[in-house]
């Protein structure tokens, strides 16, 4: 019985996921449309990059517990990889990737993860950046818009150099984790 705790709510310690919520929680909050603050939303991003990568780095647990023999004991839920960077992008990318300075960022910390993770966590961003790519496609009207929201971009929108290629008419490069 001491290793079942009961409370009246998520605690951090308890789930390795609550954390996540709450910073996701505060930046879509800061995109909505009454509050309208992407820097805000930026810097829960930067705080998402920091916490994907140390999660990113660690050994998962699995779903079952064996017992000596391998017969199957128990089955409980646990974050994977997958939901982790589900969680971490798919409302922030709903929400701000209309906005320059969110897709940007959401672009600049997929390459990062990329390079500073392991391989096997690459297919899930691939597919994080699969999905930014279409988004920013369906809404920007413009190519030149287009091509500046697919510059990464860890501030956002303040990469003067990075934004200036694009109006210059210069290709961004490629992102493939």
């Amino acid at each position: 019985m001491g290793a079942v705790a009961l409370g009246p709510e998520r605690t951090l310690e308890q789930d390795s996921t609550f954390a996540f919520r709450i910073i996701v929680d505060i930046a879509i909050k800061a995109l909505s449309k009454a509050i309208n603050d992407p820097t805000t939303a930026v810097l829960s991003i930067d705080q998402l990059q920091r916490l994907l990568r140390l999660v990113g780095g660690r050994h998962l647990l699995g779903e079952e517990i064996l017992d000596g023999s391998g017969k199957l004991r128990g089955i409980f839920r646990t974050p994977n990889w997958e939901d982790f960077v589900q969680l971490t992008f798919s409302e922030i990318r709903l929400y701000g990737a209309e906005n320059f300075q969110i897709a940007r960022r959401l672009r600049a910390m997929i390459e990062n993860l990329a390079q500073t993770l392991p391989e096997h966590r690459h297919p899930a961003l691939r597919n994080e950046l699969e999905l930014l790519n279409r988004a920013i496609e369906k809404l920007y009207i413009f190519p030149e818009d287009v091509a500046l929201a697919r510059v990464p971009d860890p501030q956002g929108l303040g990469g003067a150099s990075a934004a200036s290629a694009v109006i210059a008419g210069a290709t961004p490069r490629q992102v493939s984790p």
